[in-house]
């Protein structure tokens, strides 16, 4: 029968195992470092797998297919869980007060898609802000750090890690800095990321074409606003020219404005 099911682009694919995680029917696995549809009668087309890839590997296409078979589905999944029981209690000896976290289904934590919620205690102003005394602290020998409130809403910030349809998404005023500004300019928390989703990358380094991804973000989502900040130096462009050819090739009208900082730490323009 010819039906919807998922095609996954294994040039596109970074192995990073988010996929074969968020499927609920075992459809997809990793084999030879690569996600890859195991069956097509476990893929139900629902796509719970699209919104977590980070490299948009993952698409709907309509081919000759087996049709969605529930009944094995349930039956691998059994199987399955019945086996990673078994592997639990043979470990258990060995892995009893480690308190280690479940891994995740890729060996990098740094692709995991996630949003991060500040409670209003994080968002107020910290003591020394508001001019609070603090406590008095027993002499120390360690270094003194003073530790400023993050604003950041979300993860990954590496352009090349985010997924395109995350939900933090929906709505959001978009940031897309090149990586050296958070260093050059000390307020960068305060004045820029704060209440918007940051992405960020080194066109120099990176050395790929950022404004595809940037595209399918802007196009796939409800972006409402796109600040680019950028330093002075010419190789920084190329962040300024990738947003700019995102939103000429998304076909939206959306509000965007470019800052430039200076090696000096100074706004620009």
């Amino acid at each position: 029968m010819i039906r919807k099911i998922i095609h996954i682009d294994q040039d596109k694919c970074n192995g990073c195992g988010l996929c074969a995680k968020a499927c609920h029917e075992g459809a997809i696995g990793m084999v030879d470092g690569k996600a890859t549809l195991l069956r097509d009668d476990y893929c139900d087309g629902l796509g719970d797998c699209l919104p977590t890839c980070p490299t948009g590997a993952i698409s709907f296409v309509e081919r000759e297919a087996l049709a969605y078979d529930e009944a094995a589905v349930k039956a691998n999944m059994a199987a399955r869980a019945k086996a990673a029981n078994s592997a639990t209690s043979t470990n258990s000896s060995t892995s009893a007060g480690a308190g280690a976290e479940e891994p995740l289904a890729c060996g990098c934590p740094g692709s995991h898609s996630r949003a991060i919620n500040r409670s209003c205690e994080d968002m107020s102003a910290s003591p020394a802000a508001s001019g609070a005394s603090a406590a008095p602290t027993a002499p120390s020998t360690a270094p003194a750090f003073r530790q400023n409130t993050s604003r950041l809403s979300q993860w990954p910030v590496q352009i090349k890690l985010a997924p395109v349809n995350a939900p933090y998404f929906d709505g959001a005023n978009l940031l897309v800095a090149a990586d050296c500004t958070a260093y050059a300019y000390g307020s960068f928390h305060e004045d820029f990321i704060r209440n918007k989703i940051t992405l960020i990358g080194c066109p120099k380094l990176d050395g790929v074409d950022y404004s595809e991804k940037l595209t399918e973000i802007i196009r796939n989502n409800d972006i409402r606003s796109v600040t680019v900040v950028r330093m002075e130096v010419p190789c920084c462009g190329g962040i300024e020219m990738a947003v700019k050819k995102a939103l000429q090739d998304s076909g939206k009208f959306i509000p965007w404005q470019v800052v430039t900082i200076s090696t000096e730490g100074e706004i620009l323009e």
